[in-house]
C-alpha cells in the first residue's frame, strides 16, 4: 500500500475516533439533528476503519510468520509458515483493493429515501401498459429488499397502466439501489391488440429523485401557489365529490406538482410538498454539484425510442442494459423485481470509473 493511501486511511481513522468521542458526550443528544449526523458519519466510517485494522493485522501476521520461517529448522513447519505468509499477504491485497473502493467519495444521497416518477413515452397505450409493468417491477424490487413504498400520485390510462405514476421508496440505501434506473426504458413486444403479430417498440421514462427533509431545502411557502381541484380517474370519471386534489406551483422556478391519490386534501398537500422539495433539491444539485448529479432532464430525455438505457425484448426473453452492455435472458424474473444483477454491475462500473478518474 502506498504512503498516500495509508495517510488517507489514518485521517479516516482519526475522524472516526473523534466522532466516537462526540457521540459519547452526554450533551450530544441536546442537538437532535447533530446527533443524527454524527450517527450517519459513524456508520459511514466504521467499515473503513475495521477494514484498515484487518489489513494491518494481515500484514503483521505475514511479517511474523516470515520471520519465524527464516529461523525454523523443521521443514514441515517451515512449509506451513510460508503458506501462512502467502495467505495473509493475499488477504492484505484483497483488503487493500476493498479499501481503495471504500475511499471513493460516496454519493451524499445514497442513504436517502427516493421518489420515483414513471411516465409513458412513445407508443400510446402500449407505453402506458409498459409504465405499469415498470411500476410493478420497482414495487417488487422494493419488497425483495425490505423497503416500503408509498403511492404519491398517478394518472391511469384508459387501456390500463399509467400515463404517469409517482411513488416513494423508503429504506436505508434506497437511492443507492435505484439511482441507476433513471432514463428511458424501451420495450419490444407484440401488443395484445396487434392482430398481425408484429413487434412494437414503446418507451417509458423513469426519474429517480432523492427525498429530502424540509431542513435540507430552502422552500418559502409564500412562493408556492396552492390550487385545489376535484380528483378524477380515467376518462374524467369522478373519484370523489370534494376538492381534495392539490396542485402546487413554485413560482420562482415554474415547477408544478399535483397529487390526487388520497381522499384527504391535507394528505395530498403533504405529499405534493414532498415531491416539490425533492425536485427543488435536484435543481440545487444540478447547480452546485453538476459533476455528481445529472440534470433531471438528461435522465429522461424526450422519451424517444433512440434514447434508451435498457431494452426489454419479450420475443427473445432478454433484458439489455446499454450503458454497460449487459444482457440477461431472464425477462420474467427481472420484471418480477429481480434487478440485483443490473444494480450490482452498474454500481461496480461506477466505482471503476471513479477510481480511474481519482474521484
Amino acid at each position: 500500500m502506498d504512503e498516500a493511501l495509508v495517510a488517507r486511511l489514518e485521517e479516516v481513522e482519526a475522524s472516526f475516533n473523534e466522532v466516537e468521542q462526540q457521540l459519547a458526550d452526554p450533551g450530544a443528544l441536546d442537538d437532535h439533528s447533530r446527533f443524527i449526523e454524527l450517527g450517519r458519519r459513524h456508520s459511514e466510517l466504521k467499515p473503513i476503519v475495521e477494514g484498515f485494522t484487518a489489513y494491518r493485522a494481515a500484514l503483521s501476521d505475514a511479517k511474523e510468520a516470515a520471520e519465524l520461517a527464516a529461523v525454523e529448522t523443521d521443514a514441515e513447519m517451515t512449509g506451513d509458515l510460508q503458506q501462512m505468509v502467502a495467505e495473509r499477504k493475499a488477504e492484505a491485497e484483497r483488503l487493500e483493493r476493498k479499501l481503495r473502493v471504500a475511499l471513493i467519495p460516496s454519493d451524499p444521497n445514497d442513504l436517502k429515501d427516493v421518489i420515483v416518477e414513471i411516465r409513458a413515452g412513445t407508443g400510446g397505450d402500449e407505453a402506458a401498459l409498459f409504465a405499469g409493468d415498470l411500476h410493478r417491477m420497482y414495487h417488487r424490487f422494493a419488497e425483495l429488499h425490505g423497503f416500503k413504498t408509498d403511492s404519491m400520485d398517478s394518472s391511469e390510462s384508459e387501456a390500463g397502466g399509467f400515463s404517469r405514476v409517482t411513488f416513494a421508496v423508503k429504506g436505508a440505501g434506497a437511492f443507492s439501489k435505484l439511482k441507476f434506473e433513471a432514463g428511458v426504458h424501451r420495450v419490444q413486444r407484440v401488443p395484445k391488440t396487434e392482430s398481425q403479430g408484429r413487434v412494437h417498440t414503446s418507451t417509458a421514462t423513469v426519474a429517480v429523485l432523492p427525498e429530502v427533509e424540509a431542513v435540507e431545502i430552502d422552500l418559502d411557502p409564500n412562493e408556492v401557489r396552492v390550487d385545489v381541484f376535484r380528483s378524477s380517474g380515467p376518462g374524467g370519471q369522478s373519484v370523489n365529490t370534494t376538492d381534495s386534489a392539490v396542485r402546487l406551483t413554485h413560482e420562482p422556478t415554474g415547477l408544478v406538482v399535483s397529487c390526487q391519490d388520497e381522499k384527504s386534501q391535507l394528505q395530498n398537500k403533504e405529499k405534493a410538498f414532498r415531491i416539490l422539495r425533492a425536485r427543488l433539491y435536484q435543481l440545487e444539485l444540478e447547480k452546485q454539484q453538476s459533476e455528481l448529479a445529472e440534470n433531471r432532464r438528461s435522465q429522461v430525455g424526450t422519451g424517444g425510442r433512440s434514447e434508451k438505457i435498457r431494452t426489454y425484448n419479450f420475443k427473445e426473453n432478454r433484458v439489455t442494459d446499454h450503458r454497460i452492455g449487459l444482457t440477461i435472458k431472464q425477462l420474467p424474473s427481472i420484471l418480477d423485481g429481480e434487478l440485483d444483477p443490473f444494480v450490482e454491475a452498474l454500481t461496480a462500473d461506477d466505482q471503476a470509473r471513479r477510481l480511474a478518474d481519482g474521484t
